[in-house]
């Protein structure tokens, strides 16, 4: 065992061996414990239409821990029409990815108003270097020799 694979537990702050997860033992069983809370909860014929709020309060599990269980796909938002997660960037709600549609609208088109705006600066120094001839004169030529 090296020492690369001891680590404190960022939940708990205890010293554990790091292999197969980001947590010690006693952490990990008490994830596995609130998931299956939430997934027992969301289970049931009348929860099934709950929201992400809605499992919260019935479960008084974290949100960010129900929004991590979703994004590992340990919960199928198909079987669960009303859950979902805010969207990292406005706070929307959201069934996949990390932000909204308009967000990743908003920000691709200004990446591709940056594009423009480099290839516009690129083509302005093009035309500058083309404008630009260097001479050598003869007697440069001979002294070189």
């Amino acid at each position: 065992m090296s020492l690369n694979n001891i680590d404190n537990c960022p939940s708990c702050g205890k010293v554990f061996v790091k292999a197969l997860r980001p947590v010690c033992n006693e952490c990990h069983r008490e994830v596995e414990k609130k998931f299956n809370t939430v997934y027992t909860f969301i289970k049931k014929r009348e929860n099934r239409m709950a929201s992400l709020e809605e499992v919260h309060e019935g479960t008084e599990v974290e949100k960010d821990l129900i929004v991590h269980f979703i994004r590992e796909g340990r919960i199928h938002l198909a079987q669960f029409p009303n859950l979902g997660y805010p969207c990292e960037k406005c706070g929307s709600f959201i069934r996949e990815g990390r932000i909204c549609k308009e967000c990743r609208s908003e920000i691709r088109s200004g990446l591709d108003q940056i594009d423009r705006e480099k290839s516009f600066e690129d083509r302005k120094k093009q035309t500058e270097r083309s404008k630009v001839t260097t001479y050598h004169s003869l007697n440069q030529r001979l002294n070189r020799k």
